[in-house]
């Protein structure tokens, strides 16, 4: 099966998945985790580490600031390797011709040690309570982000899928206990939609795989997400656009990238791919 050109969409939607309120988006104060991510999405990445590594010191045992700070090394590497770009995931030819990228060594181990920390801290507070919310989603990011490496650098797509269908399980399990964790439905709806865009027989494979492969609810946990998110909003509303492009659906992609643009002034890519739609 031909995954690679779906798969790394399915990657790179679960890269944030860890550091998700299971309260409102409207009940929520500013934290700092707010700022790192907020950093992120502006690809000031100095400041987003900044943030998350303060997080660290003042609550050394909650795995969503290593987790985080993984995520921010992530999308540093992202960036350099201009992974995020829209054609690349539009166009699936170009993405299974495209060259395996050079990783930055640095980058990789500094990713591994804080993804390793993450799941140290996640396990011991499993331990003392198998619920623990912060602990749990944890859990689904560090799947997403061992995933989006495999699959978009190292381009071992296979692995990534197991991985993704991992992270939608604690995902859908968490939202069973909690539907107000808004930002989680974006594990689901990531599989469901990226995989529905594959040949029947396949899905029907898939499915037997346990994988979910509904379009229709694929949109419609990304769209809970890019209403209702706090952390994951803006890129449930990038993920949403890519989705619109590929639907040749040019209005409402230029409607979410014009958000995005105006929210996150410093991301260049959403100015860029609004840019490619004037």
């Amino acid at each position: 099966m031909k995954l690679r050109q779906k798969i790394a969409i399915a990657a790179c939607a679960l890269l944030c998945l860890g550091a998700i309120p299971c309260i409102a988006a409207d009940t929520m104060t500013a934290t700092p985790l707010d700022a790192g991510y907020r950093r992120m999405y502006n690809l000031q990445f100095d400041e987003a580490h900044k943030a998350f590594q303060n997080w660290q010191q003042e609550h050394p045992d909650d795995p969503l600031g290593p987790v985080s700070d993984a995520a921010a090394y992530l999308f540093t590497e992202f960036d350099r390797l201009h992974i995020l770009e829209s054609e690349l995931f539009v166009d699936d030819q170009k993405f299974e011709s495209r060259s395996r990228p050079a990783p930055n060594a640095e980058l990789k181990r500094a990713f591994a040690s804080q993804l390793a920390k993450a799941r140290q801290l996640a396990q011991q507070a499993l331990a003392r309570d198998p619920h623990d919310v912060n602990a749990l989603f944890s859990d689904v990011l560090a799947y997403g982000l061992e995933g989006d490496y495999l699959a978009l650098i190292e381009k071992r797509d296979y692995q990534a899928l197991k991985l993704m269908k991992e992270g939608r399980s604690i995902a859908e399990r968490l939202l069973a206990a909690n539907p107000a964790c808004y930002d989680a439905y974006l594990a689901v709806g990531v599989e469901n939609y990226l995989l529905s865009l594959k040949p029947a027989p396949v899905r029907w494979l898939l499915r037997i795989s346990g994988a979910e492969t509904d379009k229709a609810i694929g949109i419609e946990k990304l769209r809970i997400t890019a209403d209702k998110g706090h952390y994951l909003l803006p890129y449930a509303r990038l993920l949403l656009a890519v989705a619109a492009l590929r639907d040749n659906d040019r209005i409402r992609a230029r409607a979410l990238l014009q958000d995005l643009a105006a929210n996150f002034p410093q991301n260049r890519l959403y100015r860029n791919e609004l840019a490619k739609l004037q």
